[in-house]
């Protein structure tokens, strides 16, 4: 596995070798405590230029933000923005990128790839249309945190804080108005970025969340996924991640058998999600029993997994939800439940599946029809609903 075992989101063969270089060096991302306690969040601490990955006439920032962690502390964030270069015309709507599962160690952050750019699904439809994007790497992706995987009020913190650190930038013109748009563990922000935005942020407006394959069911998404490497794999960095977070022993945890190709697979870095799934060698060593408790009725494990299961969104939220058929990672079935209780709770749900499509392509599937349907939004035209 390479960068240890490789960015998700594309199978062309093109993409792989333009993240087949080397990444950028991980920068100083120290803040002070007391200088994290005095700021607000979205307050941006340092702005480095990107050097390549953006196409001719388009602008990006790596950024350092302030953001906030699960427990209400203070935290700072790494994340991307990038804005077409031209003058805006008026405030640029903002989509809040929010990326797949990378790994859960700091060097897995998305904007220490060389091409950012080009694992933003739709990224050229959008600032075709002038939009701003907003792409943070999560809390603990790029700084020395531990990384809260699929803890959605982090993710979701990260995600909105992220338009907020845009509006500080003058040459960026971002507007208050704002969509996002997440695959994988990035639905899942998605999603808890449409619960929680209004009372997080009331000074920015939602238009709608958009998502392909999300984390939704965390209970039958573990169980469902027991059965393959890959989602051995994911399990694993979800237990190293939780471990490190909330300070759980992993002697208590992972069978001591495989200890050694336990922490090789959790530590590792997503960077080619098809060599992934596809179970790549080193997936191949982890045990299929490498666990020494069941997370489902662990007292440790089970009530952080029913805590971050998203709930139905707000009554009347816009919502666009791409499902692949041929995906085994997230059921279809499982996202055809969560789109049935989104719709009992009131919300207007464009459900789009996709034949034959996998889990890896979705959102690279799913792109251009997110970003027309973000852009009726924008436009402030009622969301179609394919809620009976």
């Amino acid at each position: 596995m390479s960068r240890n075992l490789g960015l998700a989101g594309l199978a062309l063969a093109a993409l792989m070798a333009l993240i087949a270089g080397p990444v950028l060096a991980v920068e100083d991302t120290h803040v002070e405590a007391g200088e994290l306690a005095r700021s607000k969040p979205g307050t941006i601490f340092r702005v480095w230029p990107m050097e390549g990955g953006v196409r001719p006439g388009i602008k990006g920032y790596r950024v350092l933000y302030r953001s906030t962690n699960f427990d209400g502390r203070p935290v700072a964030v790494t994340g991307a923005l990038i804005f077409p270069a031209e003058a805006a015309r008026g405030p640029r709507p903002v989509v809040a990128w929010a990326h797949p599962t990378t790994g859960v160690v700091s060097g897995c952050a998305p904007t220490l790839l060389p091409n950012l750019s080009q694992v933003i699904m739709g990224i050229d439809e959008m600032t075709d249309k002038g939009w701003v994007i907003a792409a943070t790497d999560y809390i603990g992706l790029g700084t020395k945190d531990p990384h809260p995987y699929l803890i959605g009020i982090a993710a979701a913190n990260a995600v909105i804080d992220i338009v907020r650190a845009a509006r500080q930038l003058k040459d960026i013109e971002a507007g208050e108005r704002f969509a996002v748009w997440g695959h994988s563990q990035g639905g899942h922000a998605a999603l808890y970025t449409g619960l929680h935005a209004k009372k997080y942020a009331p000074e920015l407006e939602l238009v709608g969340v958009a998502a392909a394959a999300p984390a939704t069911e965390l209970a039958k998404l573990f169980k469902a996924d027991e059965g393959t490497a890959s989602g051995r794999g994911l399990t694993a960095m979800t237990v190293l991640a939780w471990s490190r977070l909330f300070r759980w022993p992993l002697g208590e945890l992972v069978d001591g058998s495989a200890m050694r190709a336990f922490e090789t697979v959790a530590s590792d870095c997503i960077e080619d999600l098809p060599q992934f799934f596809q179970e790549d060698q080193d997936l191949k060593t982890l045990p299929r029993q490498f666990l020494k408790v069941d997370p489902l009725t662990d007292p440790n494990f089970a009530p952080v997994i029913a805590a971050n299961t998203p709930g139905a969104l707000p009554a009347g939220m816009s919502v666009f939800i791409a499902q692949g058929t041929a995906d085994t990672t997230v059921r279809p079935e499982i996202t055809k439940d969560y789109v049935r209780g989104l719709c009992a709770g009131g919300a207007r749900v464009h459900l789009k599946m996709m034949p034959g499509v996998s889990h890896v392509t979705v959102a690279l599937d799913a792109a251009y029809d997110a970003v027309a349907w973000m852009a009726e939004r924008f436009r402030g035209s009622l969301a179609p609903n394919s809620c009976g």
